[in-house]
């Protein structure tokens, strides 16, 4: 692979960019995944497939999505103007169902008939459960029991779309650990599973493919652009946890000299060791969960614990393809403090009218830094990666919210009435039930 920081950087033969990546799995796993690779590129040739997923796209993602010129915020802040490239209008409120849509259709081509994925934030799990709703596959979602705990509304709707969420109580009970989890599982039922994995990580072909289906993003931004400015950015920005939405807004940038390209990753609370998830400030390199990358690892070589107030990017490890972009130097790393994120959220929202989840924030927050520093005919796109509903409860008590605290309050007051009530009469409940049953058979249903 060619080292200058302007080529375009595709995986080799053996899945690696540069010396990062590779394909270190279980030989069991072996097979399934030279399968994936194949059914991949036989699909990127077939006019049939892209059609699929061009029909897709359109009609159930939403695409495309919109770019939005923030001139309050611009005047606000002085200097660069900033456009946001809303990826939280798709289906599902992020832009995770980009590359499930497309992994979907692959698993059908290859006759799977159940789904395996790990989620963190709740987005990629909401994006599977949707896909396999849509599509009629068996739907199981791994998740870290602290992420279950925090992101409970994507929880809630997972299973309201028909997927199973089990949560991991392993390590650190984060996205890690649901990774983990989800790799033991297809283990031991990869003749019928598709892991749908949900970022740019995990070995070969797994980054290759969710870049080229989130690469959709940096498209549409250079058209866009183009239409409402006359030239491409002089900025590109978005978060960086595993790192999908990332390598999907700078994919069609990466030859492009004049544009430049910068990744926030999570920092935390600060610094210290366990308060972040900045890989490129503290992390080693390592092979972890199937690839070789940066990681934040202990002493021993263990991975170590991190922080994030965003459960997305809170992820001890980072995509290979992000790994060689910093090495050659293509892409500026970066990261933003929960703190930063909570005043980037707060700005975009009362001065835009727009609720960037937690995630997004972090590159909103670099966006306010830069935009002052910079000249007025200069601009930056931030691709906001997802919307805020699933980040209430954080945001709600990070801003110590009391009319939000009170609601919740009554609300679980009623609750634990309405369950003690249930409890009280249980043989009354099941009459009133059974009867409400039978009245609504009986009414029929004009045609």
């Amino acid at each position: 692979m060619s080292n200058d920081k302007n080529a375009y950087p595709v995986a080799d033969k053996s899945g690696r960019y540069g010396q990062f990546g590779g394909r270190y799995a279980p030989e069991v796993l072996m097979p399934a995944l030279l399968e994936l690779e194949q059914v991949f590129k036989d699909a990127k040739k077939d006019p049939v497939f892209k059609k699929q997923l061009a029909y897709y796209f359109k009609n159930l993602v939403g695409r495309p999505s919109p770019l939005l010129y923030c001139g309050n915020l611009s005047k606000k802040l002085g200097g660069a103007q900033i456009y946001l490239k809303n990826e939280g209008a798709n289906l599902t409120g992020a832009h995770k169902i980009n590359h499930c849509v497309g992994q979907i259709l692959l698993a059908k081509r290859m006759g799977k008939k159940r789904i395996i994925c790990e989620t963190g934030a709740g987005q990629h799990g909401l994006a599977t459960a949707t896909v396999c709703a849509s599509f009629g596959f068996e739907c199981h979602v791994y998740m870290g029991a602290r992420d279950v705990e925090r992101q409970r509304p994507n929880v809630f709707w997972i299973e309201q779309l028909g997927g199973k969420v089990i949560p991991v109580q392993t390590g650190g009970a984060r996205l890690k650990d649901a990774v983990n989890a989800a790799l033991k599982d297809w283990i031991t039922n990869v003749a019928d599973s598709h892991y749908l994995l949900g970022s740019c990580v995990g070995p070969h072909p797994f980054p290759e493919i969710n870049r080229y289906f989130q690469s959709v993003i940096s498209r549409e931004i250079k058209q866009q652009m183009k239409e409402a400015t006359g030239h491409l950015p002089n900025y590109v920005i978005a978060c960086v946890g595993g790192g999908s939405n990332a390598a999907g807004a700078f994919d069609a940038f990466l030859g492009e000299k004049s544009v430049e390209l910068i990744g926030v990753e999570a920092g935390g609370q600060g610094k210290a060791r366990g308060q972040n998830a900045a890989r490129f400030s503290s992390g080693k390199i390592g092979v972890v969960e199937g690839f070789r990358s940066f990681w934040l690892l202990d002493e021993d070589g263990q991975v170590d614990d991190t922080h994030s107030i965003s459960a997305g990017l809170d992820y001890a490890g980072v995509g290979p393809l992000h790994a060689y972009l910093h090495e050659t130097g293509r892409v500026t790393y970066t990261s933003a403090t929960d703190k930063q994120v909570l005043a980037a959220f707060q700005l975009l929202a009362r001065h835009e009218g727009i609720l960037p989840a937690l995630e997004s924030s972090h590159a909103v927050a670099e966006a306010v830094r830069l935009a002052p520093t910079l000249k007025p005919t200069q601009t930056i796109v931030v691709n906001l990666s997802g919307r805020a509903e699933k980040d209430i409860f954080i945001i709600a008590k990070n801003f110590a919210d009391e009319n939000f605290k009170e609601f919740m309050e009554n609300w679980t007051i009623e609750a634990n009435n309405h369950s003690l009530a249930e409890n009280k009469n249980p043989e009354e409940n099941n009459a009133k039930k059974k009867g409400q049953k039978r009245t609504s058979k009986g009414k029929g249903v004009a045609k």
